[in-house]
């Protein structure tokens, strides 16, 4: 009997249409927003790709620090591919239904862009602070093998973690179909349920505990490491090398935390207003993804000399 009642609850999951949060485009400017988002997500295409092939390509980038790096652009094109198609569609379409499914695979996506970002983010931290703190040991610490199995930890926790967080929520029964937000996430999903959902909310909770608990506190004590041994070095190119690399690094990272912690309060607290809440929601999905490539590229002078000599080459073949 258990059993059926769930077939019959996961049937009525693939069966359900939601409706989104509106988004409050007048129609005059619904072609407009319609080329930007186009326009957007075709720019980071444009620069994630660059900077993808640019670190395959060229085997001086095929260091411990380029390769989370393109791992971390993986998660932005993930973030950015589960965001900007639907939002797209939406406004050609000028409906805001979408089916439980594909609501379902946009939030699992872009909560594995979100988780995996700070992840990567963290352990780019602890790569820059054994490169500088501890140069000499740097090879031997930073194997090939090494950093294959963190790149390997890193995607199993994050899959881990958020495939258990939605086969909670999807695994409870729904009684509403309004997503209260401009796209589908977790807390928007579970809200759907009229069942008791402390056990997810706990869980939840335990996860942002756990990632943000870990990542700060880590990031943090490497930075802090990180500036005690550029202070105690003398030599002024050494420190302005570590200052322009881990400047780069921390840029991101903060501003992606920044924008995280926001949301996440936001979903939080009912008294912060829904276009806030909105507003905050949608800078997490577009602002990384054009940003980390554009910031690493013109930040990091391998990187961008790569990027310019590549597209010097494909302008003159033209």
């Amino acid at each position: 009997m258990g059993g059926d009642m769930s077939l019959n609850s996961n049937l009525t999951h693939f069966m359900t249409t939601l409706t989104m949060e509106s988004l409050d485009i007048p129609p005059s400017s619904a072609f407009s927003i319609f080329i930007f988002g186009i326009i957007t997500y075709c720019l980071i295409l444009f620069f994630q790709s660059m900077l993808l092939v640019t670190i395959i390509v060229k085997r001086d980038l095929h260091k411990p620090v380029y390769i989370l790096l393109f791992n971390l652009s993986i998660c932005d094109l993930m973030g950015a591919t589960a965001f900007y198609p639907q939002l797209v569609c939406s406004i050609l379409s000028q409906t805001r239904e979408i089916s439980y499914p594909a609501c379902a695979l946009q939030g699992i996506l872009l909560h594995l862009y979100g988780n995996g970002s700070l992840l990567f983010l963290t352990v780019m931290a602890y790569d820059r602070y054994i490169a500088i703190c501890k140069p000499l040991r740097y090879h031997n610490l930073m194997t090939q093998g090494t950093v294959v199995k963190l790149i390997f930890m890193v995607w199993s926790i994050n899959f881990a973690m958020i495939g258990a967080l939605f086969v909670l929520t999807i695994s409870k029964e729904i009684c509403r179909t309004n997503i209260v937000d401009t796209y589908c996430n977790n807390p928007s999903l579970l809200k759907l349920s009229c069942e008791d959902t402390r056990v997810v909310n706990y869980y939840g909770l335990f996860t942002i505990a756990l990632v943000q608990g870990s990542s700060i506190p880590i990031v943090s004590l490497t930075y802090i490491k990180i500036l005690i041994t550029c202070l105690s070095t003398k030599q002024i190119q050494s420190i302005n090398k570590a200052m322009q690399t881990c400047g780069t690094h921390l840029v991101v990272f903060l501003s992606f935390e920044v924008n995280i912690f926001l949301l996440l309060i936001s979903h939080r607290l009912e008294a912060v207003s829904p276009h806030l809440r909105r507003a905050f929601g949608v800078s997490v999905v577009i602002f990384p993804p054009i940003l980390n490539p554009l910031i690493y590229g013109l930040k990091t002078r391998e990187i961008r000399q790569t990027m310019f000599k590549f597209l010097q080459r494909k302008i003159s073949s033209i």
